[in-house]
């Protein structure tokens, strides 16, 4: 049960280290950003569907990358 405790405490380390190196897991492929654009237009902020489409990434990462590039003001800049 100990073994437990010290895999959330460090998970929360890998959040901290995730948050430094945020900038590298937000780079998508042109084929990657015209397929999350696509999918967002279908179903809306349902990340884990989206993610579901595109191996190797997670619904976190997709919102993440989502709000980074397109905020709240995505309809001005596409």
């Amino acid at each position: 049960m100990g073994d437990l405790q010290d895999t959330s405490q460090d998970s929360s380390k890998d959040n901290t280290k995730d948050s430094k190196g945020e900038e590298s897991k937000l780079k998508f492929s042109k084929d990657e950003e015209d397929l999350i654009a696509r999918m967002f237009s279908l179903v809306g902020q349902r990340w884990g569907l989206i993610a579901g489409r595109i191996p190797g990434r997670s619904a976190e990462e997709i919102e993440k990358y989502w709000t980074s590039k397109y905020g709240s003001s995505s309809s001005s800049e596409q």
